[in-house]
């Protein structure tokens, strides 16, 4: 049986398998899935050991893809582009990376109703998560973008790798409004912390979170409620959305992404 893992640190709380479970038993492929812990210093040791042991396939989460990006052979255009790989495929000998990321966020904001044509958008953080979903955002049509990130100089380097649109980097602290969308793409809801900016910023705005939780409330979230948002959603669409691009890359075959995305939130 092919085998596939979602790879991190922290992973134990990932909806991956179960949301691979349920697009094979939909589709009717014959796989297994399951999480693989990664110390901070042993992911290029840990993901090596699953492929050579006969892995086929796997997904990548915080903190590792931009290092994943470096591990693999060779990359799609997606991840070539962007610098941090969430799909890694094993191809003959060849470890192939993907980012299904920004194809992931895109349909489920459409999904959403979420036009981001000629917005003005606030990306919170510089990491691997945002890497992969700020060039979708601007094919999209995306008008104004600020990427805010704690170490400005990160922030700088990922705003001079992207083409299109006028973007600027900045620190977190000199964030100033109006946004007509916030997306988090730190890890600090991870640990509880969501109050990364003034709540002043968050008003009147949408606010999306690629964290996420069944109920939907994430720190984030909450935090972005509380400080007067228009619009608040979590990262499970995306998760989901993003799990169907990988899993169409692996068997060759689209599930239904929406009708997962309804049973893990209880609404089936």
């Amino acid at each position: 049986m092919d085998r596939y893992i979602v790879i991190g640190n922290p992973v134990e709380h990932s909806l991956s398998p179960d949301i691979h479970r349920a697009f094979a038993e939909q589709t009717r492929e014959d796989l297994e899935y399951a999480t693989l812990f990664a110390p901070q210093d042993a992911f290029a040791s840990k993901i090596a050991g699953f492929f050579d042991a006969g892995g086929r396939g796997a997904n990548v989460t915080v903190p590792f893809k931009s290092e994943a990006h470096s591990w693999v052979d060779a990359h799609d255009v997606s991840a070539a582009t962007t610098g941090a790989v969430n799909t890694i495929a094993r191809e003959g000998d060849l470890s192939m990376g993907y980012n299904t990321d920004g194809p992931g966020l895109i349909a489920d904001l459409d999904a959403l109703g979420i036009d981001v044509a000629g917005s003005r958008l606030l990306m919170l953080g510089a990491g691997g998560a945002a890497r992969g979903v700020l060039g979708p955002l601007l094919a999209a049509g995306v008008a104004d973008l600020v990427v805010a990130n704690r170490t400005v100089a990160r922030a700088e380097t990922l705003v001079a790798a992207l083409e299109g649109g006028a973007v600027k980097a900045c620190g977190l602290e000199a964030v100033t409004g109006p946004f007509d969308v916030i997306i988090n793409g730190t890890s600090a809801g991870l640990s509880g912390e969501a109050a990364l900016i003034a709540p002043a910023v968050a008003q009147g705005a949408i606010c999306y979170d690629l964290l996420y939780a069944r109920d939907g409330a994430t720190p984030f979230c909450e935090w972005a409620r509380s400080a007067g948002a228009t619009r608040v959603v979590d990262g499970l669409g995306m998760l989901v959305e993003q799990a169907a691009a990988a899993f169409a890359i692996w068997r060759g075959v689209t599930p239904d992404a929406r009708t997962v995305l309804a049973a893990l939130r209880g609404h089936t």
